[in-house]
């Protein structure tokens, strides 16, 4: 009789399958991947600009937008369609979600950082010109969706160019990857750049400012999220939170940064 290791590849080999990771792939159909549900996206879409108009109905008036229709239009419908054309909706499949979900996290995500912009502009007293994207923001290409440790700006001020990472929360978990401060440590190290971290936390109306090449060591501790796909990540304490969105936005001055 052969023993239970030689049997059972013996066993798989007569089913059909000569490899493990084939056998488990057919068995759960992992290998049959599901068709786009474009009407899905259509509704995603959708509650994306509805998420955006009611910030933008309850935002102080220095960075109201009165064009919401328009902004829409360009950087969630216009964005969608760069990614459709570019045939990469079956490709996005992060920690196997499906690419509707993985999509809607994305152009959210996206979406809340262009509608920002202006407050930036406020609170770091920056010129349009002067805030620059440095993210793998190339709505044609599948890297833009693999969460790289790059910072999506790049803003001057008083002289220095600052890298700005810029996060949105939507749960009233506030979490930043590891792999960002990591990133973050490594380039103040290598020639001194400094990361900020801003992250929107529109579940509950706050936003923190963190720097991250400058956190203590002894206040570096990394938790594993669950719901993040066990990624590690530093939580980020309430005593960053400072600027309630029913508020002016602040002065980068009275920030501590």
């Amino acid at each position: 009789m052969l023993n239970p290791a030689d049997y059972f590849k013996e066993y798989r080999s007569a089913i059909g399958f000569s490899s493990q990771g084939a056998a488990k792939s057919f068995l759960s159909a992992k290998d049959i991947a599901p068709g786009v549900d474009y009407d899905y996206i259509v509704s995603l879409n959708q509650r994306i600009q509805e998420v955006l108009v009611r910030v933008n109905d309850i935002a102080e008036a220095s960075f109201k937008r009165d064009d919401m229709e328009a902004f829409c239009r360009q950087h969630v419908f216009r964005s969608y369609s760069i990614i459709k054309d570019a045939n990469l909706l079956t490709r996005l499949n992060n920690q196997g979600r499906r690419p509707e979900d993985v999509l809607f996290s994305w152009l959210r995500g996206y979406a809340v950082c262009q509608y920002f912009t202006p407050a930036f502009e406020i609170i770091f007293d920056a010129s349009r010109t002067s805030i620059k994207p440095i993210g793998d923001d190339d709505l044609k290409s599948i890297d833009t969706f693999k969460r790289s440790p790059k910072a999506d700006l790049e803003i001057e001020i008083g002289g220095e160019n600052i890298r700005v990472e810029v996060q949105s929360g939507f749960q009233g978990v506030n979490d930043i990857r590891e792999q960002r401060v990591r990133e973050a440590k490594r380039l103040s190290v290598l020639d001194g750049t400094k990361t900020i971290c801003i992250h929107i936390d529109l579940f509950n109306g706050q936003v923190a400012f963190v720097r991250l090449d400058a956190i203590a060591g002894n206040d570096l501790t990394f938790v594993t999220r669950i719901q993040m796909g066990g990624q590690s990540v530093f939580s980020i304490d309430q005593n960053y939170f400072k600027w309630h969105l029913l508020d002016a936005a602040p002065d980068y001055r009275e920030l501590e940064l």
